[in-house]
């Protein structure tokens, strides 16, 4: 038998647990959760290629459908500027309607999408669509998919996962996305040595939209599994959607969270967009810049990775994510230094992978603790308007570091004539001010946990005291 402690301030429940007890008050796991992760996962690395496709070739890119670098750009905006409005119906979606609907809109939005970027590129389709229309109609599409499918981790995890497996499925499927950042950051370049290249590009891209697709559609039967894995899955999405957003609101811990959490993502959002920008005025090349980005989400994925299991074995979330912010703002602050050094490509690697590590570890456990603190509101309301908060102060962030930036040359156009010794200087001071505000400000007791841990007790007393009301005419008999 193995028994965990949880701490809610004043109150401490302990709570055992095995496959007997388990069997004994009804909670079942499915092997089927592993598929919709595996589904999941894919769908997310997906979308993530298909938003950045293009980035790391946009000079190609622009020579091919002859477009300026500011529209290549919008490719890849677009998707911040749709996930907005998008978000807010996305979260009543997933609460409402299920994962199984999401995930299948998802996985169709993300292959037609995908088909139409391929179809830009042919001749004999209508004028007014060909090329860069159509294909920024098929971005659209794929960003209207993204919403579906990144707000659903924590919902996967509560719906099919057990407790003691819920914060590794988030983990896991959460840093998919990243992950297929980091393969468009490889395959883009690999594919794409010339211009001409860029159908082959379109064509390899929609290959695992297609099969993903099939996936979701064939595979995904049920929106929820026939018997809960925990006590908390049953009341999972109770609140109302409306009367849960007006909840949270009126949440403490959870607003300290959005605005902290939201922040620190809309910084990392910022970094891995500006990085190349604001290495190349202090000389170093594009290559260096690439494997700086590539560092920060290798790391990224690794840090996330080993919280995850860390934190799902001692439920130890607000330590863990205190720690790792606070680590991460140093690494911000190291990367303001080290940035406006020449030579020092070794320490601006070195800092890069370091914020990363920190940095996205926080992402997949701050998911579960804004679960934690708003039970039982629905998983994809409480995360989905993170997520939208993350995407608002992103935007603002790049527009304000551009903002910030100061001229070193006559030609605008010449963007390695930026100064960004200010920018940096400013996104660690944000970065280090979020940090302070959650370290100070955020404590809440685990709501999800503490629930199912009462209720575990509440149920395992009264089945044994149906045994012993059995067992009593027995005894008396004898």
């Amino acid at each position: 038998m193995e028994e965990d402690e949880l701490d809610y301030d004043d109150v401490k429940l302990v709570a055992e647990v095995n496959e007997d007890l388990t069997q004994l008050l009804k909670y079942k796991v499915y092997r089927r959760r592993w598929f919709l992760l595996l589904v999941t996962c894919i769908l997310n690395s997906s979308n993530a290629m298909l938003w950045l496709s293009f980035a790391p070739v946009a000079d190609q890119t622009a020579k091919y459908f002859d477009l300026s670098l500011d529209q290549v750009n919008w490719l890849s905006l677009i998707f911040m500027v749709v996930a907005i409005p998008v978000g807010f119906g996305t979260t009543w979606m997933l609460d409402t309607l299920g994962l199984r609907t999401s995930l299948i809109l998802s996985s169709w939005l993300n292959m037609t999408g995908s088909i139409l970027r391929f179809l830009s590129i042919l001749d004999n389709i209508p004028v007014g669509l060909r090329h860069y229309p159509l294909l920024m109609v098929g971005q659209t599409l794929c960003a209207l998919a993204q919403p579906l499918v990144i707000f659903s981790p924590t919902k996967l995890a509560a719906v099919w996962f057990p407790e003691n497996q819920r914060a590794t499925a988030n983990m896991i499927a959460s840093m998919s996305n990243p992950l297929g950042i980091l393969f468009a950051n490889i395959f883009s370049p690999m594919i794409v040595g010339s211009k001409e290249k860029i159908p082959e590009l379109l064509g390899i891209y929609t290959i695992p939209a297609a099969i993903v697709c099939l996936l979701a559609t064939m595979g995904i039967r049920s929106r929820v599994p026939p018997t809960p894995p925990s006590s908390s899955a049953l009341a999972s999405s109770s609140e109302p959607f409306l009367a849960g957003v007006k909840l949270l609101v009126r949440n403490k811990p959870y607003m300290i969270l959005l605005t902290c959490f939201g922040a620190g993502v809309g910084i990392f959002t910022s970094f891995s967009t500006l990085l190349q920008q604001i290495l190349c005025v202090k000389g170093y090349s594009n290559d260096l810049a690439g494997l700086c980005g590539a560092l920060f989400v290798v790391f990224g994925i690794l840090g996330a990775f080993i919280l995850g299991l860390y934190v799902d074995r001692t439920k130890k979330f607000i330590e863990v994510t205190k720690i790792s912010f606070c680590l991460a703002a140093l690494a911000s602050i190291a990367f303001a230094v080290v940035s406006q050094m020449r030579n020092q490509g070794i320490a601006v690697a070195v800092v890069s992978s370091l914020f990363g590590m920190f940095g996205f570890a926080i992402y997949p456990i701050s998911m579960e603790l804004a679960v934690e603190c708003s039970y039982p509101i629905g998983e994809a309301t409480s995360t989905g308007k993170i997520t939208i908060s993350a995407q608002i102060q992103g935007i603002v962030f790049i527009m304000l570091f551009q903002l910030l930036t100061k001229q070193l040359a006559d030609d605008p156009r010449y963007i390695c004539a930026l100064s960004w010794r200010v920018p940096t200087l400013v996104m660690a001071a944000f970065c280090s001010a979020g940090a302070c505000l959650f370290v100070i400000f955020f404590h809440t007791e685990y709501k999800r946990l503490k629930e199912e841990a009462v209720a575990t007790r509440s149920q395992a007393v009264a089945q044994n005291n149906e045994i012993d009301e059995e067992a009593e005419p027995e005894l008396l008999q004898a």
